[in-house]
Parts: C-alpha cells; structure tokens; sequence
C-alpha cells in the first residue's frame, strides 16, 4: 500500500467521517458549538496531554533537542505569516486567524499515526513526536489565546483568561509525577483514560459541528495561502531548521515529518470559543486535511535525503 493511500484511507476518511457525522448531528440537533469546545478545552484536552507525558518515556537530551528546534521552527514560521498577514493588510481579527492556522498544527491524531507509519513503530521517533504534541497543545493555550484577544482586551485579561486554562497545569504536573515514578491509582487514571480516549472524537465532531452551522462563505485566496505556508513552507522550514541546528538521522526525518501535518484543530476551538473567524479556521483545517494526501507522501519521499 503506498503512502498516498494510507494516509488517504487512515487519515483523510476517517477524519470526514467523524467531521460528517458532526455536520449531520448539528443538522438534525443544533448542537450548542461553544458547549464542545469548553469541553474540548476543559476536559478532554488537558486529559489526552496528561496521558500521553505520563506514559511517555522521554529522556532530558532528547527532550532539550527537539525544544530548540521547536522553538526555532515557530519563530520563522511566525515570521513568514506574520509577513504574509501584513502583505495582505488583514483585519486585527482575520490577522491572528491566519497565524494560528499556519502555527497550529494537527501534531496528535494526525501525526502521531503517520509518524508510527514511517517509522515504523519506532520508540524513539514516537517519543519525539510526543514531546512535538505537548508543545502544540500548550501553544494554543497561551500564544494562541493571547494572539486571538490582543485587538479585544488588554493583556492582563488574556493572562487571566489564559490562568482558568488546566492544561498549563497540567503539563508539569504529569512530569512531576512521571519524573518521581509516581503511580497514580487506579480509580482515578482510569477515568483520566476514558476522558482521553474520547478527546479526538469530541475534537471533530466539533469541527464537524462548526462546518454545518457555517453559511459557507468560502474565502478561497486566504484558505489557499493558509494551506500552502503550512502544508508546503512548513516542511521546508523544518528542514532548513535541522540543518542550521546540526541535527542529524531519524530525529532530523522525526522532525521534519512533524512539521508537514495539516492545520490543527486547536484554531477552530480557538476561534469558536472567542467568535474570532471561525468560517475561515473551519475551512482551513478541512482543506489542509485534504491536500495533505498529496504533501505530506511528497514529504515522507524526501525524507530519505536527510541524512
């Protein structure tokens, strides 16, 4: 089976058929979206990224590696957008829209079965990838809310709003408790499981949900900039990054694969819950979902190149 059809029929299907599902059951109930997505903030989220650090096993090095890069990939891609949203002269509202859709990315249940595909199980490439997940969870909690308020609210209001979010919580406290080989008990790490095991669902039928309720404006131009910086520039920089940061062998192909994912479902929840484009952030996770068929098999080709 090629990657182009594996991705298309393990990634691409079953996410529109969760996103369907959403569109029909809005469709039929008209399903309170704001309700999901303080669940999907809440709840599920701070859930999933507990369970995924404390079932982790991530050594320090590995760990301090893949934050420089991370830290030097965001900057330049925060640097492309920003370039781009100021080219295009958009709105305060549409301007943080745009950066989170290309800053943002699917690095959980997209990437992580893509990167077990490449890799081939791999432990070492999969922790990578956890430690990409954790990041991409804790940025939309704070950067993103932040970016979404600014043109709102004074700063104070957005670190207070940021403040009420459990993830930020929840992060370093799953480290404590994996770092001191703390065993949480059972009656409570099981319904810790149960929460995580139905975060993904939740996530897109939300998606799904916000799609159906969407007067379906299409913004073609911005949607097709959104996809192109993050499915096309995304990678590039990635690769750029591994090279400038000396970074070599499966941790450099881990890396550069992270960053080829589609647009994460953190933009819709975030333009959802603080009504900032939700049409535009919609229409961006759907359509970088699709074309990444097509990139992200390019990208996994080229792989091969880095050393």
């Amino acid at each position: 089976m090629t990657y182009f059809t594996h991705i298309l029929l393990h990634n691409v299907v079953p996410l529109s058929v969760m996103i369907a599902l959403g569109i029909i059951l809005y469709r039929a109930f008209k399903l309170d979206i704001r309700t999901l997505s303080k669940l999907n903030f809440y709840l599920f989220s701070p859930a999933v990224i507990f369970k995924m650090i404390y079932e982790s096993s991530i050594s320090w090095s590995v760990l301090l590696q893949v934050l420089a890069f991370f830290f030097v990939f965001i900057a330049l891609l925060f640097g492309v957008a920003e370039a781009v949203v100021r080219l295009r002269r958009y709105g305060a509202g549409m301007r943080s829209s745009m950066r989170n859709s290309v800053l943002f990315y699917n690095s959980a249940n997209y990437a992580i079965p893509l990167n077990q595909l490449v890799f081939v199980g791999d432990a070492f490439t999969l922790s990578i990838q956890i430690i990409i997940t954790m990041m991409q969870s804790l940025l939309p909690n704070t950067y993103g809310i932040y970016s979404i308020n600014a043109h709102k609210s004074d700063w104070k209001d957005s670190v207070r709003q940021i403040a009420t979010l459990p993830v930020i919580y929840i992060i370093p406290l799953a480290f404590l408790l994996r770092g001191l080989h703390v065993d949480v008990p059972e009656p409570i790490y099981l319904p810790i499981e149960y929460v995580a095991n139905g975060f993904f669902a939740t996530a897109l039928v939300t998606l799904g949900v916000q799609l159906g309720s969407m007067k379906w404006q299409l913004k073609l131009a911005d949607v097709a900039i959104a996809s192109v910086l993050r499915l096309c520039i995304g990678p590039l920089l990635g690769f750029g990054v591994v090279l400038l940061l000396g970074i070599h062998g499966p941790m450099a192909q881990a890396l550069v694969l992270s960053c080829a994912v589609p647009t994460s479902l953190s933009s819709v929840l975030l333009a959802v819950e603080f009504d900032n484009e939700p049409e535009f952030a919609s229409q961006a996770v759907f359509a970088s979902t699709v074309f990444s068929i097509f990139t992200v098999s390019v990208v996994i080709y080229l792989l091969q190149f880095i050393s």
